[in-house]
C-alpha cells in the first residue's frame, strides 16, 4: 500500500534527471519533455540563468513574510508590470491563489465602485474552463470530475458558452462585476476562440463598466508567440492572472496584475498570503522577466509553431487525427478509434512524454527552447503511435 494519496493517474515514468526539453527517468530513459510541467517550464528544465538567480537568493534570505518588506519585491513587482504593460501586481503563490484574488478583487470593486449592492456580486465564466481546484473555483466548473462530490458550490457566477461574445453581453446584468475567461482553455484541448472574441468582450465589457479579467497562468509569459495571449488580440485586461512559468519551473510563483485603481481596492489585512512574494520567488520571477524582456522565446514559439500545426494536419488527412488546434508551440489534437492514454503511453514508448487532457484528446506544450529537429522527433513519434 503507498503512502501516496492517488489524486492523479501518471504515466508509470519516475523522472531522475532534466536539462532543457529533455527528462531521465530512474531508468536511465530520456524523453522530451512535451507536458513542460503545465507550462511552469516554459524556458526549460534547470534554465541556467535561472536556477543561477535561485542559487544566488538561496545564499541570502528565502523569506521573510509580508510584516516586514524584502528588497527583491518592489523590483519584482516594477519588472513583472513593465513587461505585461500593467500597472499593479499582487504577488502569490499558485494559480489557483491567483485567480482567488481576481474573484475577490472584482467582487470587491464591485461592492466598493461600482455600487452592486453588497454580496449580490456576479461573475460571468466559460463553459469548460479550467481555472483551478479550490472549492470556489471548482463551483463555477462545469468539468463533473473536478465538481462532483465537494459541494455545496460557491454562488455568484453564471456559465455561458466559451467563444460566443453574445452569450456574454447576454448575461450581463447590473449585478455583474466581472467576465473571467481563458484567452485560450488550455485544459479543455487548447480550444482557441473566435478571432474576434477577446476584442468583443473587451467592448462589452467597457461599456457596461464590468471588469475584464483573464487567466492567462498556462497561455501567457511566451506560450502561445507574444508575452501574453491578450497581446495577440491588442486587447488589454482590467485584471490578468499570471502563474506556472513566473516561477521559472523552479518555485510556485504568481500574481494578479492590473488597473491599479481596481488592484487599490484590496487593502492592509484583507487579503494576504505567508509565501507570497518571497525573495526566492522574487529573484526567480526577475530573472524569468529578464528572458522574455528579449523577446527571444515569443519568436521561437511563432517561429517554429508551423512545425506542429502543418505535420498534425498531415496526421487529420490521414485520418489518425480528427482535429488540431495549434497557437504558438501549444497543440491540442483530437485522436480517431483510440483514447489520449493509449496514445500518450505509446508516446512514451516513443521517447515523448504528453498526456492526454480528456478523452481522445492530447496536448502538446515543449519548452520554448525546443529545436526544430526535437519537434520533428516529436512528430514522428505522434505518427508511429498512432499508425502502431
Amino acid at each position: 500500500m503507498s503512502a501516496l494519496a492517488v489524486n492523479y493517474a501518471p504515466l508509470d515514468i519516475d523522472i531522475a534527471d532534466g536539462d532543457g526539453v529533455w527528462i531521465t527517468d530512474t531508468a536511465g530513459n530520456r524523453y522530451i519533455d512535451c507536458l513542460a510541467g503545465y507550462s511552469a517550464l516554459n524556458f526549460g528544465h534547470r534554465n541556467p540563468e535561472l536556477t543561477a538567480a535561485a542559487h544566488a537568493q538561496l545564499d541570502r534570505v528565502t523569506l521573510t513574510a509580508r510584516a516586514i518588506g524584502n528588497d527583491r519585491l518592489l523590483p519584482f513587482a516594477e519588472a513583472v508590470t513593465a513587461l505585461t504593460g500593467t500597472e499593479m501586481l499582487l504577488p502569490m503563490n499558485t494559480g489557483a491563489e491567483a485567480v482567488e484574488t481576481a474573484i475577490k478583487t472584482a467582487r470587491k470593486w464591485g461592492y466598493d465602485v461600482k455600487g452592486v449592492p453588497r454580496y449580490d456580486a456576479t461573475i460571468i465564466v466559460a463553459a469548460n474552463a479550467f481555472h483551478g481546484r479550490t472549492t470556489t473555483i471548482i463551483s463555477m466548473s462545469t468539468d463533473p470530475e473536478a465538481r462532483e462530490g465537494f459541494g455545496p458550490y460557491t454562488p455568484g457566477f453564471r456559465v455561458v458558452p466559451y467563444g460566443d461574445a453574445a452569450a456574454v453581453a447576454e448575461a450581463i446584468d447590473e449585478t455583474t462585476v466581472a467576465v473571467l475567461v481563458e484567452p485560450v482553455q488550455g485544459e479543455a484541448g487548447v480550444i482557441i476562440p473566435p478571432e474576434d472574441y477577446l476584442e468583443a468582450i473587451r467592448a462589452t465589457c467597457t461599456a457596461a463598466n464590468v471588469l475584464l479579467v483573464l487567466d492567462e497562468i498556462q497561455s501567457g509569459l511566451g506560450r502561445t508567440g507574444a508575452t501574453l495571449t491578450q497581446d495577440l488580440s491588442g486587447v488589454r485586461a482590467d485584471l490578468t492572472t499570471l502563474g506556472k512559468a513566473l516561477g521559472g519551473g523552479i518555485i510556485p510563483t504568481s500574481a494578479l496584475v492590473g488597473r491599479r485603481d481596481v488592484i487599490e481596492v484590496v487593502t492592509a489585512g484583507t487579503h494576504g498570503s505567508t509565501f507570497g512574494g518571497n525573495p526566492l520567488a522574487c529573484a526567480v520571477g526577475l530573472a524569468v522577466t529578464k528572458i522574455l524582456g528579449t523577446g527571444y522565446y515569443q519568436e521561437r514559439a511563432r517561429s517554429l509553431s508551423p512545425i506542429l500545426a502543418d505535420r498534425a494536419k498531415d496526421l487529420v488527412a490521414e485520418g489518425l487525427l480528427t482535429d488540431v488546434r495549434c497557437l504558438g508551440l501549444w497543440i491540442g489534437v483530437d485522436v480517431a478509434n483510440l483514447t489520449g492514454r493509449q496514445v500518450s503511453i505509446r508516446l512514451a514508448e516513443r521517447g515523448v512524454i504528453a498526456k492526454e487532457t480528456h478523452g481522445n484528446t492530447i496536448r502538446f506544450a515543449p519548452p520554448l527552447c525546443v529545436t526544430e529537429d526535437e519537434l520533428h522527433q516529436v512528430m514522428d513519434a505522434l505518427t508511429a503511435a498512432l499508425r502502431a
